[in-house]
């Protein structure tokens, strides 16, 4: 039941979870004149370990639900390098930036976009069954290990496979406008810009004990430039100089997830929680936002079912990419092939980042 007690006061919907996912879908069912209640245990602003680079197209998805994320709150991406070893291969983004943003930061953009939508926001309420709630429509946004799933009888999987992501922030000035993404045995750094102090640090690897301060040194020059790693009030003998790091790790799972079904009676999962693609595509987000177009169109309607025709589809050209980008990831002769490739002909790559955020 909801820990504040009581039945729930009949609405249209009632979305569980608040973060980027549900209060996209809450957003998008007022446009569509239904009455919304969001319910979440934490309270704002909430966080994740993510990338937090938000590419033209996620930038474009947000729009069209009506939420604008003003440049001033980050810093514009140009494009994404990839890095390994000695080689290195760029593209920029065909017609638009991208954006680099704390996760926090754009939580408190999505929230104030819903207020003003006139969403009922519960926070500090942690929803524990079905059992309180008074709704035609129930959208479980809780994430990857979604309660939601379990209760409505859609935790069954086609395919799922599961990684570990960590970030924490360095107080440095960026070097580049790109996105950086970093290769080596068994795992990945994601670089971002996030304002013109600071740069997010995100680390996906298949070992769950793996932690940034760590996996940074064994990218030498990517070390150089964060000489100082570890929690806020440590520092780095290695150099006079010392790089601070502005925010405690955070962890996470990520999975490359895919269900048999996404609906089931009044009940509907989005996001994570409807299944997802492994991080290493920045496409988390991005999928959410147009998921929550059609979700909202179909409960107006009183008819999910095209939902759970489009929603399969969304997710084609996302899984798509992210299985490419894992071939570089299955060892380092496919990585040397790959670079090889990539490094040889620049314009593969410019096309695959094309199609990435078309």
């Amino acid at each position: 039941m909801i820990s504040m007690g009581g039945r729930m006061a009949r609405t249209d919907v009632f979305v569980i979870g608040g973060g980027p996912a549900g209060l996209a879908a809450a957003i998008a069912a007022r446009h569509r004149g239904l009455s919304v209640t969001v319910a979440d245990g934490n309270r704002p602003p909430v966080d994740k370990a993510c990338g937090e680079g938000l590419m033209p197209n996620c930038l474009a998805a947000a729009a069209k639900l009506g939420i604008r994320i003003p440049v001033e709150v980050g810093f514009e991406i140009r494009g994404i390098r990839f890095h390994c070893a000695e080689r290195s291969v760029e593209a920029d983004f065909p017609a638009s930036r991208g954006l680099g943003v704390r996760r926090t930061a754009l939580h408190r953009i999505l929230l104030e976009t819903a207020e003003r939508a006139g969403v009922e926001l519960r926070w500090g309420a942690p929803v524990s069954d079905f059992d309180n709630i008074d709704a035609r429509w129930i959208v479980g946004a809780d994430g990857t290990s979604s309660r939601v799933r379990r209760w409505a009888g859609l935790d069954s999987y086609v395919h799922n496979t599961h990684r570990f992501t960590y970030r924490q922030h360095y107080e440095v000035a960026p070097w580049t406008d790109h996105v950086e993404v970093h290769w080596a045995e068994g795992c990945q750094i994601y670089i971002t810009p996030t304002d013109s102090n600071e740069v997010g640090v995100a680390l996906i690897s298949r070992d769950q004990r793996l932690r940034v301060d760590e996996a940074v040194r064994r990218f030498p020059a990517l070390s150089a430039r964060l000489k100082a790693q570890g929690p806020p009030d440590m520092t780095c003998a290695c150099s006079s100089k010392t790089v601070p790091v502005t925010s405690r790790g955070r962890g996470a799972i990520t999975a490359m997830m895919r269900l048999h079904k996404v609906t089931r009676g009044n009940v509907a999962l989005i996001g994570d929680a409807s299944g997802s693609v492994d991080a290493i595509t920045g496409e988390g987000l991005c999928l959410a936002f147009k998921q929550a177009a059609p979700l909202a169109d179909g409960m107006a309607r009183g008819d999910l079912s095209e939902y759970a025709l489009l929603h399969p589809r969304l997710a084609l050209r996302p899984t798509m990419m992210a299985h490419i980008m894992m071939l570089l990831d299955t060892g380092p002769r496919m990585r040397g092939l790959g670079f090889g490739a990539l490094t040889a002909a620049p314009w593969m790559f410019e096309k695959l980042l094309q199609v990435h955020v078309s």
